[in-house]
């Protein structure tokens, strides 16, 4: 059975993509370049071009697509808020179902990453990292538990510890999560069912910096 055209977004990390998905196969990807401070150079003027020509190069109209993917975090606030703002534009505009992905999971999927374990980490600032473990046997990514929050510093003790290698945007690995990597696990993706496209939000994982700068200085929790 086809699964026809599927758009993927993922912007947990500054360094943002998008892939267009014929049934299981990648037929274009774009990704944008490792910015440091994105809302400073225009972030967010890139990301919508960006997905606009990978539907010109695919010959490929909104209404084409029979679903959009967006990497639910956890990640930067701003980036996923963007992205998951364009997925939900798109799937409303088109009237297509929009299906939520980890991006922790797109670490893994997304890159050419041997069988074995991988401890998939994202930076959560404030000297932290948000990690996930996962399996990869036989074309296979099964997760071995749920994300959470380390420290830096912890990060190859735990990776010692559970027999994985590291796999992120980290020291010693550099590998950014990719839209592509839908491709690799679209029947995990349709299994765990659409989003409802006018509440879902992504995953941020912690509260974003202002706010927690807002919550200290005037003494109480942001409405």
């Amino acid at each position: 059975m086809s699964l026809g055209l599927t758009l993927a977004l993922d912007g947990s990390t500054y360094a943002g993509s998008v892939a267009l998905i014929h049934d299981r196969e990648v037929i274009v990807e774009r990704q944008l370049g490792n910015a440091p401070k994105p809302g400073r150079v225009g972030r967010e003027e890139h990301f919508m071009p960006m997905v606009a020509d990978c539907l010109r190069d695919g010959k490929v109209r909104p209404s084409d697509i029979a679903r959009i993917v967006c990497g639910e975090g956890p990640g930067s606030f701003t980036s996923l808020r963007v992205a998951a703002s364009i997925a939900k534009g798109i799937a409303a505009g088109a009237g297509r179902p929009l299906f939520a992905v980890s991006s922790l999971l797109l670490i893994v999927a997304g890159n050419d990453l041997r069988d074995g374990k991988w401890l998939a980490a994202l930076p959560a600032m404030r000297g932290e990292l948000f990690v996930s473990t996962y399996s990869v046997a036989d074309g296979s990514i099964e997760a071995a538990d749920e994300p959470r929050i380390m420290a830096d510093a912890e990060l190859i003790e735990e990776a010692g510890r559970c027999g994985a290698g590291i796999a992120g945007p980290v020291e010693g690995s550099e590998l950014n999560p990719h839209a592509r990597g839908v491709a690799r696990v679209m029947d995990q993706v349709i299994a765990a069912g659409e989003c409802d496209v006018d509440a879902w939000e992504p995953v941020y994982g912690r509260l974003a910096e202002a706010q927690v700068k807002w919550e200290a200085a005037h003494g109480r929790r942001l409405a």
